[in-house]
């Protein structure tokens, strides 16, 4: 077979399709009775989320393209029209299975611990009484139903809002009979409304379920026939059009307000909702009944995720843990002189993301600090992180920040921390337009006896403590000098005017990067056709780019073992004969949500490894600023080796991929979970993180 024979439609699995099984791998979690309660609900939660961002995002894309007329095959061979098939296809199952768990498994066996979801039918008297009193006191003041007609038109419906579909009979004092109002639940309002204890303890009511049982008191007068939840989901891609543009972020603050109302790419409802009024909101929204997706629940399912915060039952959630922190950094409250005598690799969650804000805090303290320069994808509305840089800047350091205003569903958020930063002195630039500034880096030029000196971070996650404790990432925090130089003229570039950057040391996307990955695997080849050590282990999110994945075929065909743990979508299709049967595809699905990219190459012998904020996607090679850093000590890279095997040896949370494109639980279901391993790891020997 030779290299046109690799690009082959055959070879490779649809993006769209690949995301749908991640999607049932989390929905599996939620299945899965080993763990705890509340969690699997939160799984439930995690699944809807997942799919509300997919319609959101890459459903909207491909209806983007239909509409444009290109329905061209893509690297799999589907064309447009056949993708969105496939797509309605697997998530009305998807979808079916939400609701099926939720109401045969995860609300029974709450209410059996418990935490009770009363149903209308089942309400007492005091109950019923106490919800129309809240009703009329917290909920009626702020809707407002709208009847249509001629003079009425339908309103606009805001992306993924709660909304109900109200058919009354009657006239009403102005001899009107239209037959229909819309009554739009404003966000402001909670979706799960908690009882008092003295009727039922941690009882809890759906805010549909209220409005559906006493919406009848806003038409006063007139016969109710029937009220019907609905949910309509809208491209929300943002667009800022390169060439006219002169101001990014009131460009994107611009965006921002249209998202709200995008078109329209799908339609939920009640799943009792009468056929003429589901003709009639799809007419409303454009849409076609291959967009309509019928509910036996609450249409915004994903407001189930309340009950977790509100209910404080410890048994039904994971064991809390404490992350650690590595031995040397305890030893001595200065951050730069424990740098100067080794690298410190941290392991999030396990280890605690403590020593990066204290190495940003320290520095914006220390007098000797000159300047504190920063890339910031997401950060969260209230972060510390940005207090440390405000204080800097305020105290005369030379502070510049870039963030990244287009980071989805953070643009808001980004906003708001630019604003704060420049009102503080803070140099703020928003990276190179058309490329997402996505590296996740941090300089400290200090001044020292010697002379300037750099301290770095480099991290393959966000600068964001609560996804600190969520995500698994790595992050490093060095003094190396090379490393420094190499951060250091890629912050020139994105903030100013210069050559392409020709790092010493890190691989460095759009430019470096792709290139360099495709020469590592090919060496890996040329390795194994002389006879000596090779192999290929990546950790990543996801691998589309087709160019990486013929490489990778190329080294299978030359006898490279190749192990891939992709937590996400994978398009390389493993175990087919003659092209992948030396690549195995695995993916990870646990309490934690695996974040870190890790690329090991065995190099006869002289292994490289590295980590770094890129899948092995277009976008993250093309079109993204990114940055994978080398782990260079023998003692880190034993650590992260170990790592890598410990998922490689998961029998508890992995999945396997096969070469039909589906996915299978690796064991069954034992007990080498690499997450558990790691938590105990990280919490009796913290000494393997020194150098």
């Amino acid at each position: 077979m030779n290299d046109t024979d690799l690009q082959t439609p055959r070879l490779y699995i649809n993006r769209e399709l690949s995301f749908l099984e991640f999607n049932q791998r989390v929905l599996e979690q939620a299945k899965d009775g080993r763990i705890p309660l509340l969690e699997r609900v939160k799984f439930l939660c995690i699944s809807c989320t997942n799919l509300d961002e997919f319609f959101e995002i890459r459903v909207a894309g491909l209806k983007e393209l239909l509409d444009a007329g290109a329905v061209q095959a893509t690297t799999d061979g589907l064309s447009v029209p056949e993708i969105l098939k496939a797509i309605r296809s697997r998530s009305v199952r998807l979808v079916d299975e939400q609701y099926q768990l939720l109401n045969d498994v995860l609300l029974p066996e709450l209410a059996r611990h418990g935490v009770v979801f009363v149903a209308p039918d089942t309400w007492t008297e005091a109950q019923a009484e106490w919800l129309g009193a809240y009703f009329e006191r917290e909920v009626e003041p702020v809707l407002s139903p709208l009847a249509l007609d001629p003079a009425r038109p339908f309103p606009k419906i805001l992306n993924k809002s709660l909304n109900f579909a109200v058919v009354v009979e009657g006239e009403d004092g102005f001899g009107r009979n239209s037959g229909l109002a819309v009554v739009q639940a404003p966000r402001s309002l909670p979706r799960l409304i908690r009882l008092p204890d003295e009727l039922g303890s941690r009882h809890f009511v759906f805010l549909g379920t209220i409005v559906e049982a006493f919406v009848s008191r806003l038409f006063d007068g007139m016969r109710m026939r029937g009220c019907y939840q609905f949910r309509v989901t809208r491209n929300s891609d943002l667009f800022v059009e390169q060439e006219e543009v002169d101001d990014l972020l009131r460009a994107v603050e611009g965006e921002l307000a249209s998202r709200r109302y995008g078109d329209a790419v799908r339609l939920e409802t009640a799943h009792d909702c009468p056929d003429e009024i589901l003709t009639y909101l799809l007419e409303q929204f454009g849409l076609t009944g291959d967009d309509l997706y019928k509910v036996s629940g609450p249409v915004n399912l994903n407001r189930l995720m309340a009950v977790y915060d509100v209910v404080d039952r410890t048994e039904l959630k994971y064991a809390a843990f404490t992350p650690s922190v590595p031995e040397r950094l305890k030893m001595g409250s200065d951050i730069f002189a424990t740098l100067r005598s080794g690298d410190v690799l941290l392991h999030h969650p396990f280890q605690g993301f403590g020593p990066v804000m204290d190495f940003i805090k320290q520095a914006a303290a220390d007098p000797q600090v000159l300047a504190i320069k920063q890339t910031l994808y997401r950060a969260g509305s209230d972060s510390a992180i940005v207090g440390a840089l405000a204080d800097a800047a305020q105290a005369g350091k030379d502070v510049t920040v870039i963030i990244e205003l287009r980071a989805r569903f953070d643009e808001e958020a980004n906003i708001e921390l630019a604003n704060k930063l420049q009102e503080a002195g803070a140099h703020v630039m928003y990276g190179v337009f058309g490329f997402k500034t996505h590296a996740k880096l941090v300089m400290v030029v200090r001044r020292e006896e010697k002379g300037l000196r750099r301290y770095c971070h480099l991290g393959t996650g966000n600068y964001h403590p609560k996804t600190a404790r969520l995500y698994t990432d790595y992050g490093l925090l060095t003094a190396d000098e090379s490393i420094g130089e190499d951060i250091h003229e890629i912050f020139l570039q994105l903030t100013g005017l210069t050559r392409i950057p020709r790092p010493r040391k890190l691989l460095h996307a759009p430019f470096s990067m792709h290139q360099a990955l495709l020469a590592k695997i090919e060496r890996e080849a040329e390795h194994a056709v002389a006879g000596k050590a090779a192999r290929i282990i990546a950790k990543l999110n996801a691998v589309t780019e087709p160019t990486v994945i013929q490489a990778l075929y190329r080294a299978s065909r030359a006898g490279v073992d190749i192990d891939l743990i992709v937590r996400g979508v994978c398009c390389l299709r493993p175990g087919v004969p003659g092209v992948s049967e030396r690549i195995k595809v695995r993916s990870i699905v646990g309490r934690f949500l695996e974040h870190s990219r890790v690329y090991y190459f065995e190099n006869a012998g002289q292994r490289e490894i590295y980590c770094g904020s890129a899948d092995w996607m277009e976008r993250n090679l093309f079109r993204r600023i990114e940055v994978a850093f080398p782990v260079e000590s023998p003692e880190l890279q034993t650590r992260v080796t170990d790592d890598l095997h410990r998922y490689l040896a998961d029998d508890c949370q992995a999945w396997d991929l096969s070469s039909d494109g589906h996915y299978t639980r690796a064991g069954s279901g034992g007990q080498a979970s690499a997450q558990a391993r790691l938590l105990i790891l990280y919490d009796d020997r913290v000494a393997l993180t020194e150098t």
